[in-house]
Order: C-alpha cells, then structure tokens, then sequence
C-alpha cells in the first residue's frame, strides 16, 4: 500500500513500481532486495519504506493492479452483443496485443505466482479466475448455439491461454513477423480448433452447417 500522498510522493511512487517490475523480471523477485530498488530509483536504502509497507505487498500490489487493468480493458473491449465467434476473435486479438505492451507484468504474473504470501496468491488467483471465466463464457455461448463442438469448455479455456499468453515469452518486436501477422495466424489457429474461422469466413461455415 502507498504511504504517501501528494504528486511527489505519487511520481516516486510510480517509478518504484517501474524499477520494481524491470529488477524482478529480470533477476526474479527473490533476488531482488530492497537495497538495489532504491538505488535503481536514487533513494536511500530505509527512505523506500516510505512508500512501500514490505517487499511481498509490493509484489502483490504489481501482479493485482495487472489483472485488474487487463479485466477492465478487456470488458471495455468486448462487445457482449456480438456473436461467440466475433468475440472470440476479439478476445484472441485483445490478449495477444494487450500482453505484447506487457511482456514483462506477464512474465511476473505468470513465474511469480509462487511468491505471493498465501492470502495474496488466493486474491491473485480469483482475479485471474475472473478473467478466464470471460472466456469460458463465450466459449459456453458458442457450444450452446452448435458453434463450437460440445466439449469441455473448462479445458479449453485453460488452453487457449496458454497458447495466447506463451507467444508473450517468445515475440519480439525485431522479430521476422509483426504483431498483426502472429495475431492472424492465432486466429486461425483458435477458431480453426473449435471448427470456426475469423470473420468472414464464419458465414460460409454457418451456412454450411445449416444445409448439414
């Protein structure tokens, strides 16, 4: 939790976060101690619990305000109203784009898990549970309009994020293909395992399992 207030204290506050995110993705957050923060931000080394209470809630307040900001974006993004193949097509661009300007919250959020005191891990997880389940609901509504076949949608839920958030660890903005080019082929690759296509090519499919 902040102890400070005012747009000093807010900017430090702020840039402790960011230190605080580069050290841990890049050392892990056991290696990283209090001392190297607040040298990495030009604070001495008692001065940083002005603005943190303790390592492990600093690392709790990083990985909550990531699943919390990406729950509010992807609501803010998705339009209920659409059909399950159109948002899932949605979703698959969302995550993917979303997480390529976060590399290094998603790395925490997904290595660091196990880090957590066991009260901040369970309040982790239910935030991570909410986000999942905005998937497994557009997937339920695909099966139960015959969109998807009639399998476990649980599973696939937990699937299809690996797959999303795995191209996280590997992409790289010099790499051979950009980031539209790996977000196509992931549409394909998602819709194309539940027997649906990205749109366009959703009709052609809904058609022909209308004459089937």
């Amino acid at each position: 939790m902040s102890r400070t207030r005012g747009s000093v204290g807010a900017e430090t506050e702020k840039a402790i976060r960011k230190a605080a995110i580069e050290l841990i993705a890049k050392h892990g957050f056991e290696a990283m101690t209090l001392r190297d923060l607040a040298d990495h931000v030009g604070l001495q080394p008692g001065s940083i619990y002005r603005y943190i209470a303790t390592k492990d809630q600093l690392l709790a307040d990083i990985m909550a305000e990531h699943m919390e900001a990406l729950l509010v974006a992807w609501r803010k993004a998705d339009d209920p109203q659409a059909g399950p193949l159109a948002r899932l097509e949605n979703f698959v661009e969302f995550h993917i784009r979303y997480h390529f300007e976060r590399q290094k919250e998603v790395l925490i959020a997904n290595l660091e898990l196990r880090s957590l005191t066991p009260d901040e891990r369970r309040a982790t997880v239910a935030l991570r549970k909410a986000y999942e389940n905005e998937l497994r609901q557009i997937l339920d509504a695909g099966i139960a309009k015959h969109l998807f076949p009639a399998i476990d949608s649980g599973i696939a839920t937990y699937a299809i994020l690996s797959m999303l958030t795995g191209v996280c660890f590997w992409y790289s903005p010099k790499g051979r293909l950009g980031a539209d080019d790996i977000i196509a082929i992931h549409k394909r690759l998602v819709l194309g395992s539940l027997n649906g296509a990205p749109r366009g090519e959703a009709k052609v499919i809904a058609l022909a399992r209308g004459r089937s």
